[in-house]
């Protein structure tokens, strides 16, 4: 066979490689819930990193006067912290998913690492909420192999997202606000942040402060909200 050959044939496997690792929703190292059903104008607001003690109440305190659902992706680290905060978003009626332990990338690391951080995360909601999260979130989206399958022996569906629109950059409420409004579309799966993985002393009010514009333009163009379903909707198409 041609060098060349060989090489692109190589070239194109890095690159599948690479689209399976970083892209969100990439099906190539298993299923991802990236959406939900689009027959209906209904969005799924969803949350990472948290809890937070001074922005996840904020976002509470609005998603419970607006009567809207959430799913919130809770960091190990952080559930056993603020605990009463998991415990809050549970019996208000949000979904509690696992983001992991540590926000630890999961890509590069061996299956055992990666069961271990899964878990820990598991257990720390669970201790949390008295409730076994059915979802999983990889931070940064990112995985390997192995991360699909681990999540899956835990009974937890990968979860992606349709669109994130960086309200981790801070760059102001009504911006944020205004990202969400311009891409939305039905069955979206929106990523937002209570919270920073790595730094709870980053700032995340903004996104609080956001919400109310949020849910009030969504509602203005006839969207309605839902918490994500424990398992993936889409699975029986397969």
């Amino acid at each position: 066979m041609p060098v060349g050959v060989l090489l692109g044939a190589g070239v194109a496997m890095t690159g599948l490689a690479a689209h399976g690792m970083f892209h969100r929703n990439s099906p190539l190292f298993g299923r991802v819930l990236s959406r939900l059903p689009a027959h209906s104008r209904t969005v799924a607001l969803t949350f990472d990193d948290g809890p937070h003690p001074d922005v996840t109440p904020c976002i509470l305190d609005v998603l419970r006067q607006e009567g809207v659902p959430a799913t919130f992706f809770v960091l190990g680290k952080h559930a056993e912290r603020w605990p009463d905060l998991v415990r809050r978003a549970a019996a208000e009626g949000h979904e509690v998913g696992n983001h992991g332990f540590a926000h630890n990338r999961l890509h590069f690391a061996g299956p055992g690492r990666i069961r271990e951080d899964l878990l820990r995360g598991t257990v720390a909601a669970q201790r949390a909420c008295q409730r076994t999260p059915r979802l999983f979130r990889a931070p940064h989206g990112f995985r390997s192999p192995f991360v699909s399958p681990i999540a899956m022996s835990l009974g937890q569906t990968t979860v992606g997202w349709t669109y994130g629109v960086w309200d981790s950059d801070c760059p102001g409420a009504a911006v944020i606000a205004a990202r969400v409004l311009d891409r939305a579309s039905p069955g979206a799966i929106i990523l937002l942040h209570d919270a920073d993985g790595h730094d709870t002393a980053r700032d995340r009010r903004q996104t609080a402060e956001a919400l109310p514009l949020i849910i009030r333009g969504l509602r203005e163009r006839g969207y309605a909200f839902t918490a994500l379903p424990e398992q993936d909707p889409h699975s029986a198409d397969v």
